[in-house]
């Protein structure tokens, strides 16, 4: 499976966010050192922002850039005119959007997608397709999407509002494949409002489907896109792949992104967060002096991040007296006093040093 990072396209859609067009090229090149597949880096139509990102980063990434667009003229050309190597086509086929949304029929909208992918195909970009509300689809409706571009090497399918679990992905999925529907070729867009986008796409994986959109700290339209560290760390560790990314450049690169966008993430972000690679608890840090595996799910560094094990009042006697051990200190009671009084919190190595200090003012 093939990653595409919306983050650029996405992040900027939510309510009082703005992005200058440096601060969205810095952002594609941070991604790009992480190796993802697609960027989709705009939808050049919206305005000159967009365009102007990804005209610059179409002719700058190693990753395939992708410009946005519905299946009418003016998108087109405002895609094509980027120099994007992908055109993603999107239309909506679900009675829902098709009657409050887009006013038309599913055979004029396929009419349309037609002419749209033979324009951009015939202008020398490669189409994929993307189908607005998928899973809320029916699913004749949607074999007949398949069926009408066979040759389309990226179809993907949306859960717009977020509303699909786990199960009902691979039910839907299972559905399509005993229909003879190729998931290869399929790909999947998934939201967080109910909290399962990473299982989603954990999900559709399973099931053989050959794309997945992500972003950087899920960074996107209401409660974000499934998370790119999260599918990609998951993926490690439960699946062995890292989905064609450089694992090693993991956290590096996402937060290279965060930086360039002005944007934070919570302590307790999984992955990203500071929070979870920090240990400060007794039992924890004690533990973990002799094997971090005691209580750490990965090692940080095998996604290029790094341990923390703070010393204070929460340490516990049993990690003063691991940390006056690691100092050469004799730990006697006195000194674990002393210790667990005046750490606090502080980093392992400034808590040894503190250590070899007691010592030494103990011995002078």
């Amino acid at each position: 499976m093939e990653l595409r990072d919306v983050t650029l396209r996405e992040a900027p859609q939510r309510p009082g966010r703005s992005y200058t067009a440096d601060q969205r090229i810095a952002a594609g090149h941070a991604l790009d050192r992480l190796d993802v597949s697609y960027v989709q880096a705009g939808f050049p139509v919206t305005g000159e922002t967009d365009a102007a990102v990804t005209s610059s980063l179409a002719g700058e990434l190693d990753a395939t850039v992708t410009a946005l667009a519905r299946p009418v003229e003016e998108d087109v050309t405002a895609a094509l005119d980027t120099g994007a190597g992908v055109v993603d086509l999107f239309a909506p086929f679900s009675t829902l959007q098709l009657r409050h949304s887009l006013q038309k029929p599913r055979d004029a909208v396929i009419e349309q997608l037609t002419e749209a992918r033979d324009r951009v195909e015939a202008a020398g970009a490669t189409v994929h397709l993307s189908v607005v509300d998928a899973f809320r689809t029916e699913t004749d409706h949607l074999l007949s999407v398949c069926e009408a571009f066979p040759d389309v090497q990226n179809l993907t399918l949306a859960d717009t509002v977020g509303r699909r679990t786990p199960t009902e992905v691979r039910e839907r999925l299972t559905t399509l494949a005993d229909a003879g529907v190729d998931l290869g070729r399929i790909g999947v867009h998934f939201h967080d409002d109910l909290g399962v986008a990473t299982a989603n796409v954990l999900a559709a994986h399973d099931c053989g489907v050959g794309y997945a959109d992500v972003s950087v700290a899920s960074l996107g339209e209401r409660a974000g896109n499934p998370a790119l560290e999260e599918v990609v760390a998951t993926g490690v560790l439960s699946r062995e792949t890292a989905f064609g990314t450089d694992r090693s450049a993991l956290v590096p690169a996402c937060r290279s992104v965060l930086d360039a966008l002005d944007e934070q993430v919570d302590d307790r972000k999984a992955i990203l967060g500071s929070s979870v690679t920090t240990h400060e608890s007794g039992i924890h840090t004690a533990a973990m002096l002799a094997e971090p595996a005691t209580f750490e799910p990965f090692d940080p560094s095998l996604f290029g991040g790094e341990r923390t094990l703070l010393f204070g009042a929460e340490t516990g006697r049993s990690g003063a007296a691991t940390l006056l051990e690691r100092a050469g200190v004799d730990g006697d009671p006195q000194r674990l006093a002393a210790l667990l009084a005046e750490a606090g919190p502080v980093e392992y190595e400034a808590a040894v040093d503190l250590a070899r200090e007691m010592g030494t003012e103990e011995d002078g």
